[in-house]
């Protein structure tokens, strides 16, 4: 049974009882709730033995409420935050992570790269630095490459909004290197990507990188991994690329759950809007996207919206220090 918030005393005050814990937060960007609907949604046709087993023998579509299952809730989660308009990475990514209704704070949904207001955002409210002044080790697990960083430089691209808070944070981007330490995990999972660009890197099947990336949760009270193909993906349309990687994405994060320590580690699996669950459209959708949490620590409550999801993980990172806690 989930270890969570225990409801309210009849003095009003609320009693939260947690282990000491972990939080490994998983990224899928671009990752809905849709209709289950074959010709729709690639959910629906990949085979993923993990998601189904989670979902009570069905895809993950959408649902009228949570879906609790025997080792994690599945919670739809709007991802609109209130404003006109199709949700968009920026805005929905900076919300994610500080628990700022980003979108408002703009006045409408942006989309790529954050601008400056939500770089201020990030740098006060991400909860990579917040974690840090917890006194606590936080990690972006994400491996980066030489390329990247002249890229910047060359004002080519611009830093997105995860790299944005983790290196305000004053936290460094990991690097090859460190990918080819085990210490490490690349956007893609598999190190396909890299090898194509003719990086010397192992390729990696996605049960292993499951591995590192538990194994890099383990020596952090905080780690992020970001996995973004997903909403790449569903902007090409392309029904077998999008069932490729979802199956893909199935077997990855059914080996960290399986690797992860449930009773000390809280796993998060969390969204910034709707995209590959309906490839009959280019753009984004309007759809829910799904709060996932697994582990013995999870809150047995409801998140409603992406603005409630940095202010769970500190709530449970702070109580976890000890015993029950009073708020």
């Amino acid at each position: 049974m989930p270890v969570g918030l225990t409801g309210q005393r009849p003095n009003g005050i609320r009693e939260i009882k947690v282990r000491p814990v972990r939080i490994l937060m998983i990224f899928i960007d671009g990752l809905g709730l849709g209709v289950n609907d074959r010709a729709k949604n690639p959910l629906v046709r990949a085979h993923t033995p993990f998601l189904r087993q989670l979902c009570g023998g069905e895809p993950l579509v959408a649902a009228p409420g949570p879906i609790r299952g025997p080792f994690g809730t599945v919670m739809p989660t709007d991802a609109t935050l209130g404003v006109p308009g199709l949700p968009q990475s920026a805005t929905g990514q900076t919300t994610l992570w500080t628990g700022v209704n980003a979108a408002d704070a703009e006045g409408r949904h942006v989309n790529a790269y954050p601008t400056r207001l939500l770089r201020d955002i990030l740098a006060r409210e991400g909860i990579l630095g917040r974690v840090i002044d917890m006194g606590k080790k936080a990690v972006f697990a994400n491996a980066y490459t030489p390329e990247y960083a002249q890229r910047v430089a060359k004002g080519k691209i611009m830093h997105s909004t995860s790299t944005v808070m983790t290196l305000t944070a004053g936290l460094p981007l990991k690097s090859i290197d460190d990918l080819r330490l085990g210490h490490a995990v690349y956007q893609d999972i598999t190190n396909t990507l890299l090898i194509a660009r003719g990086h010397r890197v192992p390729l990696l099947e996605p049960e292993e990188a499951g591995r590192r990336l538990a194994a890099i949760a383990a020596e952090h009270d905080f780690t992020l991994f970001e996995y973004f193909q997903t909403d790449r993906i569903g902007h090409q349309q392309d029904m077998v690329k999008a069932i490729s990687v979802i199956e893909l994405l199935d077997s990855f994060l059914g080996t960290v759950i399986n690797e992860v320590d449930l009773h000390h580690t809280l796993v998060m699996v969390v969204s910034d809007h709707g995209n590959i669950e309906d490839i009959t459209v280019k753009s984004h959708t309007s759809n829910k996207v799904p709060t996932i949490l697994f582990g013995t620590n999870s809150p047995d409550i409801v998140i409603e919206s992406l603005e409630e999801i940095t202010p769970l993980a500190l709530q449970v990172l702070r109580q976890s220090n000890g015993g029950v806690r009073k708020s």
